[in-house]
């Protein structure tokens, strides 16, 4: 699902989310989702970005990798909030095959002219530490070897608190989505010109 925030003129530059549920806002209004909150932060501190929201949920990095360029031809961002991966940990796949997944995702949209930044995640304990360790490597070895401003865990305080979490114990609720955005704002912030 494709959602516009703010349908600002061609000239307004474009923020794209290019995430998984974490950001499409799963489960919740579309109007809570921290996407959405992040427009209103925009707007409400004087840059003059409009957000898209282009997150799928379900989406693995691969399918990020593959349909990255259509996105960036399609929408033409002057930044790129980079959120996938989680799927890919939650079904076991190679840390190697999602860091080169990660890896085209962000040299495309670098060399598209985009800049990039790239929200980490974890996965539950459950995966044993070996995995784990790995998986959340992917982000700070892409981050350190692109030169991409990132944080190491977008659900920081959200994700073992049930009092913001939906019933799946997986996605987020909508008391939430304020502070997902407080954890990605430092460097959405620093990315974006006023």
């Amino acid at each position: 699902m494709l959602l516009t925030a703010n349908a600002g003129g061609a000239e307004t530059p474009t923020v794209l989310v290019f995430g998984d549920s974490l950001s499409a806002g799963f489960g919740i209004d579309v109007d809570q989702s921290w996407t959405t909150l992040l427009q209103h932060r925009l707007d409400e501190q004087g840059y003059e970005y409009r957000v898209i929201n282009a997150s799928i949920s379900g989406e693995t990095t691969e399918g990020g990798a593959a349909r990255i360029e259509s996105a960036l031809d399609n929408f033409d961002p002057a930044l790129i909030i980079l959120q996938l991966g989680g799927n890919d940990g939650l079904r076991g796949f190679p840390p190697g095959r999602m860091k080169q997944n990660l890896d085209k995702i962000i040299r495309t949209s670098k060399n598209y002219g985009a800049a990039v930044v790239l929200l980490g995640i974890r996965i539950p304990m459950n995966y044993g530490q070996r995995y784990r360790t790995a998986f959340e490597n992917v982000y700070r070895e892409v981050a350190a070897e692109l030169d991409v401003p990132w944080i190491e865990f977008f659900m920081e305080g959200v994700a073992l608190n049930d009092n913001l979490m939906q019933s799946d114990g997986i996605h987020p609720n909508a008391a939430a989505q304020p502070i997902l955005l407080d954890n990605a704002w430092p460097i959405i912030s620093e990315a974006l010109l006023k």
